[in-house]
């Protein structure tokens, strides 16, 4: 099983590198990043000037190389549902494809300083959440667990890049019920 990175409207490769270096550290699997963009404007809303993430999803499978392994689509673009204002990212629960976006992540955007490491950090911990969601994992009650479900920016500051023990455990058991993904 491989994790897929592809960016999607995303031009910082050294984030890309620091986020799959974490992915491949957390997940214990090899992760490639994938240079097959696709055309984005068909999932966007005129009206919210927001991109729909589970239009986005639909299409990150269509690019996903091989059946056995997983893909996240990393994008700098403002992402939605529409029963909410915005996502950080979207996945599939116990699927292939997952999202992220680094939008609302930025300091910037709430008219604080740019703060690059904080957004690296955030971004890594909105993949790790999302793909964990792949996994089968769901919202985790711990609030120091990656999968602790968060709903401003701020809040994923008091979150940590791993999982708690049930997390972990939960995460290893279902990797060896399903090799394949």
């Amino acid at each position: 099983m491989f994790l897929y990175v592809l960016p999607l409207h995303f031009p910082d490769n050294n984030l890309l590198g620091a986020l799959s270096s974490t992915l491949e550290e957390i997940f214990k699997l090899p992760v490639t990043i994938l240079q097959k963009p696709f055309p984005l404007e068909q999932g966007k809303d005129p009206v919210r000037n927001q991109y729909n993430s589970t239009w986005i999803l639909s299409q990150l499978l269509r690019q996903i190389p091989d059946e056995s392994s997983k893909i996240l689509g990393v994008t700098s673009l403002d992402l939605y549902i529409p029963v909410l204002t915005f996502v950080f990212g979207e996945a599939q629960l116990e699927g292939k494809a997952a999202v992220i976006s680094s939008y609302r992540l930025r300091d910037e955007l709430y008219g604080l300083p740019k703060n690059p490491e904080k957004l690296k950090e955030r971004l890594e911990k909105e993949a790790v959440h999302e793909l964990g969601h792949t996994f089968g994992l769901i919202h985790c009650r711990e609030p120091g667990c990656v999968m602790y479900s968060v709903t401003y920016a701020e809040e994923i500051d008091f979150k940590s890049k791993n999982f708690c023990n049930a997390c972990s455990i939960l995460l290893e058991t279902k990797k060896k019920i399903h090799p394949e993904g």
